[in-house]
């Protein structure tokens, strides 16, 4: 995503908080080698095939080759001649992360998952009275290995913005705690394609800009952001600061559920892209059911290689039966554009006009500025 939506840089606006994001480690690929002890040590990629497919996960094993989720599975097994490919299996995966959430919940009712490994929790109040958001983080990470066999890395920090970079600071079994007076100096620090919402193709203006680092984006004057980035200015303006007042939201409520994936390489192949939404529609039909939804109108997105991006959308009369009936609808409105010309860089699915209510970018507010002060996070 490249863009985020903005509000008010009032120092006041918002209060401090202490913010944990848990990011599972290698989550899919990690299960698999816990529940299969002879893939263990080794380089696997879930999902695919050495002749067809797209990667949903890989092993640390498989990343040192250069082996990384949404990579079509030729091109993988290229990099990693000795590559393990496994089914996926979602149900195992939605099973551990409902033991993982009721971890969370033990601490806080106020967890906001991202997806089935990672998810967002404010620890400002929290349930055991422990008052130190890093010994939670700890006592989290302890519980997941205890009751799961499998690692988990966090991030603690002020806000969700550093919360969530944090969290991939240590990885893979990792924590990384940036405490308020740190936090402008360590976004200075990074180089910008880190910020969340800053996608590859806004880093390639921002290179073309001369802005590298978060420091380079905080030099700029709010005026220029905005005749370079337009509406997304207000959201660097602040993230280059360290700045997001988001609350942690566990129930937003939305008017459409969906999922995409941005391809590290282009998939051209029209059975690579058949693969790749059936992967998309386990996704999302996960939060479909997570979210007892239900929709008339499935939209496919499709963005090709020279940024150039389409939708195409059917509706129904009547709500969507099931996943089977959802996937085909997706599958439908993809052959209609089969075979393509050139590469295609994402695909997306999403089901609307849902009996629900309420905005599903709710989480995307920008940040105000923090109070700068000690917080007790240790």
């Amino acid at each position: 995503m490249d863009e985020m939506k903005a509000t008010s840089d009032d120092p006041a606006a918002a209060p401090l908080r202490k913010i944990i994001h848990v990011d599972m480690d290698a989550f899919f690929a990690s299960v698999e080698q816990r529940d299969h002890p002879e893939l263990r040590g080794k380089p696997v990629a879930v999902g695919g095939s050495a002749r067809r497919g797209v990667v949903a996960a890989a092993s640390y094993e498989a990343r040192k080759f250069g082996v990384k989720s949404a990579m079509p599975s030729v091109t993988a097994a290229r990099r990693c001649p000795d590559l393990i490919f496994v089914k996926h299996r979602f149900d195992v995966y939605r099973e551990v992360s409902q033991q993982i959430r009721a971890i969370f919940h033990q601490h806080t009712d106020l967890v906001e998952p991202l997806s089935l490994d990672e998810a967002y929790l404010d620890v400002t109040e929290d349930k055991q009275g422990i008052g130190s958001a890093t010994l939670i983080a700890e006592s989290i990470r302890a519980s997941i290995r205890e009751e799961t066999q499998l690692t988990a890395s966090a991030g603690v920090s002020y806000n969700k913005f550093i919360a969530k970079i944090a969290s991939d600071q240590n990885k893979p079994d990792g924590l990384c705690v940036i405490r308020p007076e740190q936090g402008p100096d360590f976004v200075a620090s990074l180089p910008v394609r880190r910020f969340h919402g800053v996608g590859p193709r806004t880093a390639e203006k921002m290179a073309r800009l001369g802005i590298e680092t978060g420091a380079d984006l905080r030099a700029r004057p709010r005026e220029w952001m905005q005749e370079h980035f337009g509406k997304f200015a207000n959201y660097l303006y602040g993230a280059a600061r360290g700045i997001d007042h988001r609350p942690v939201q566990p129930n937003r409520i939305r008017k459409s559920i969906g999922g995409e994936r941005t391809y590290g390489e282009d998939i051209i192949a029209d059975d690579a892209m058949r693969e790749a939404l059936n992967h998309i529609v386990d996704i999302v039909w996960e939060r479909i059911e997570k979210n007892e939804a239900r929709g008339r109108t499935v939209t496919l997105k499709v963005k090709y290689a020279d940024f150039h991006q389409i939708t195409r959308a059917h509706s129904l009369d009547r709500w969507v039966e099931g996943k089977a009936e959802f996937a085909e609808i997706g599958h439908v409105l993809l052959e209609a554009l089969l075979p393509v010309e050139q590469g295609v860089r994402l695909l997306g699915l999403t089901l609307s006009a849902l009996d629900l209510g309420g905005d599903e970018e709710a989480d995307d507010d920008v940040p105000v500025k923090p109070e700068q002060q000690s917080f007790g996070f240790l």
